[in-house]
């Protein structure tokens, strides 16, 4: 989630130029060979849940993670070639595909000059090396397409010290500990392949570029004709040299340290108390004024990286599209990330595309399937995707599917959403079962695990909030689009793993899943029925299922904490939280009076007109949620209810930002300047809201 030179300004043109037709030719009615479908079917909606399935997943994921397929390498494009073929397969194809070419920005460590880590003693020689490469403990790990662990868009240089108490921050070494991963185990007879848990060698590969999307052609497409930052104007890059390690290596240096003890937060599980230094200890393993020396040689290249796009066309609103997508791209093998999402996503639609081919179903909106490339990198495939078509996306896009990780562990179904996807989330979640032993379905399975109390509802699973760790961020934060990430999970409460453990290693291979993940890849298949029911949910019902009641609760709970939170606050300074009440009050009345109105035409025989002008109202409201002026310090966030807080108060994220830079400082300062601006963004979001959820003719 970077290059050799360009292939050719021809070939990429007649790609991006391929592409523009493919999504222009969705607004041409065709003559369908099939009856087009006036509302759900749920025969359909049956069929395509019984015929996904499990052992195809599951032979997917074998080809997919045969071979390492970093961005924009040999096995990447050859997977461009393979979703090629499936798309475009007669049998179950779909009703068009084809590849676009970015030209991004990319850094890779030198093959040359590998990075390295020494310990060096007082006259300068090398006393102790890091591993360069991890251990190969199932044949998989030492391949020559293995890319060395790095860290990308961290500067090359060769920084000598021992602490930054003593030498200032010079070079950065990153590890990941296993109590945060391992739940505390580290030896090798208790980790892969033995179990699900990181081998002591294994290192958390990653990209280090603060924002995403090409760093070159910031909002604007990586085509030919873009501009392009002059690479000394760049920003987001790390500033210093930057080398992760595996928790062995860490071991030996953090062991060893000399000094004052590190924080109890600071504390791990690698069977030592960690210090702060200077210096080694004197009783150690190294020599006291020995010197860590660490060597980065990553270089920054340009390389083609692709997209590819399947389509089936809609029959009745085929300018009406529904997005679900993937990045293709990992680090290694990547089994489990991206490539478990990628199987799903390759059954999924090998099952609507064979029900196309044999003439039985047309869906009532367009469906789009994406394989994103260089997301390992910062997002890049579908940033640039996003900035290409940003117009006819934001007027035409009912909602964005993510599946990436499909399957982290075999517990639970975990969704994260905006919340006007909950109602179809669940909707779809009630009717079907859930794997494993009982008859619970994944619904009722998910309340388990994941569970909040509505005001409205009662007892829901809860959906968690769209941060940027997937492709979904362009869509939602750029492009104001209703999204959601589909994934089944762990039991938190038998594991205290951040992620599943093996996470950008050269651990994460077929094996790892079929052995320890998923056997049996029922959830996989859950994961496929879910994602495919949502997906016939939007494209297929006469009536989009995006309740946008939905928001009141969150708009609501944002506003009681900043009542109960900033209120006090705001009033010493003259600032006055009624119009933010007015605002929120509005919203809720608008949201419910149009929810009268849907389901009293639901009742009836609605003019179809009539009904898509009702679905516009529900597509367009996230985008009333957007300005592009509301954070200038951030890159790409316009949403104002879903970019980053900084701030300890749950609520409005500009608003709970400013009020914690503001909190110390005298009225009338800018800090609470921009707390006045801040609300006022708000506020004026939230009367847009409102009034978009207005019947049409009442301007």
């Amino acid at each position: 989630m970077q290059w050799t030179k360009v292939l050719g300004l021809g070939l990429g043109a007649a790609a991006l130029l391929g592409l523009g037709i493919i999504l222009g030719h969705f607004a041409i009615p065709k003559k369908a060979n099939s009856p087009a479908p006036q509302d759900l079917d749920l025969e359909i909606l049956e069929t395509v849940m019984g015929q996904l399935d499990a052992n195809r997943i599951r032979e997917n994921l074998r080809e997919l993670s045969r071979e390492p397929h970093l961005a924009s390498s040999p096995r990447d494009e050859d997977l461009v070639q393979l979703l090629l073929q499936r798309w475009k397969d007669p049998e179950s194809g779909l009703d068009s595909a084809g590849a676009s070419t970015y030209e991004v920005l990319l850094s890779f460590p030198s093959q040359e000059q590998p990075n390295v880590v020494d310990i060096v003693g007082p006259t300068g020689g090398i006393i102790h090396s890091c591993h360069r490469t991890e251990e190969n403990v199932t044949g998989e790990q030492g391949g020559p397409d293995v890319v060395q662990p790095y860290a990308a868009y961290a500067p090359s240089g060769t920084p000598q010290a021992v602490n930054a108490a003593k030498h200032g921050v010079a070079g950065v070494l990153v590890y990941t500990d296993p109590a945060d991963i391992n739940d505390g185990l580290s030896s090798p007879d208790e980790t892969f392949p033995n179990s699900w848990y990181l081998p002591p060698s294994g290192v958390e590969r990653g990209s280090y570029y603060e924002y995403f999307g090409d760093p070159l052609t910031p909002y604007l497409p990586a085509v030919p004709s873009s501009f392009r930052v002059d690479l000394a104007n760049v920003s987001g890059f790390p500033p210093i040299p930057t080398q992760p390690i595996g928790f062995q290596d860490a071991r030996d240096l953090l062991c060893n340290l000399n000094g004052t003890l590190a924080p109890a937060t600071w504390q791990g599980a690698l069977g030592c108390h960690y210090r702060l230094g200077p210096g080694f200890r004197p009783d150690g393993d190294f020599p006291a004024d020995s010197q860590v020396n660490v060597s980065v040689y990553n270089r920054l290249e340009l390389r083609n990286s692709s997209n590819v796009l399947g389509i089936i066309r809609g029959a009745v609103e085929p300018d009406r599209y529904v997005l679900y997508g993937n990045h293709r791209d990992s680090w290694v093998h990547g089994a489990v990330d991206p490539s478990s999402g990628t199987a799903v996503l390759l059954e999924l639609s090998r099952v609507l595309g064979t029900l196309l081919k044999k003439g039985t179903w047309r869906p009532r909106r367009s469906i789009v399937f994406a394989s994103w490339g260089a997301e390992e990198f910062g997002l890049i495939g579908s940033t640039e995707f996003t900035e290409e078509f940003f117009n006819k996306l934001q007027e035409r896009t009912v909602a964005y599917i993510n599946v990436d990780i499909s399957v982290f562990a075999n517990a639970t179904l975990r969704v994260q959403g905006t919340p006007p996807v909950q109602t179809v989330v669940f909707s779809a979640t009630k009717e079907i079962r859930s794997p494993g032993p009982g008859d619970l379905s994944i619904y009722d399975n998910w309340i388990r695990y994941f569970n909040r109390s509505s005001p409205v509802y009662g007892l829901v699973p809860s959906l968690g909030s769209l941060g940027a760790g997937s492709d979904y961020a362009p869509f939602i934060h750029f492009l104001g689009i209703s999204s959601m990430d589909i994934a089944y999970t762990y039991d938190r409460s038998k594991t205290s793993a951040r992620i599943y453990p093996t996470y950008h290693t050269a651990f994460d291979t077929f094996d790892y899943v079929d052995k320890f993940l998923d056997p049996g890849f029922s959830s996989h298949q859950a994961v496929a029925r879910t994602a495919g029911s949502v997906i016939l949910r939007l494209s297929d019902s006469f009536f989009l299922p995006l309740k946008v009641s939905d928001y009141s609760e969150t708009l609501r709970s944002f506003l009681q904490a900043a009542q109960q939170d900033l209120g006090a606050l705001l009033e010493q300074h003259s600032i006055s939280l009624g119009p933010l009440v007015n605002a929120v009050e509005k919203f809720e009345a608008e949201a419910a009076a149009l929810g009268q109105r849907i389901s009293t035409l639901q009742k009836g025989s609605p003019d179809p007109l009539q009904v898509r002008m009702l679905n516009d109202q529900l597509m367009l409201l996230e985008r009333t949620f957007l300005n592009p002026r509301a954070f200038p310090e951030e890159r790409y966030y316009s949403h104002v209810l879903w970019a980053p807080r900084t701030g300890s108060v749950v609520t409005f994220p500009g608003l709970s930002n400013a009020c914690s830079r503001a909190r110390d400082t005298a009225s009338g300062s800018e800090a609470w300047a921009e707390v006045q601006r801040q609300l006022s963004i708000v506020v004026t979001a939230l009367e847009g809201a409102a009034a978009t959820l207005r019947p049409v003719a009442d301007l």
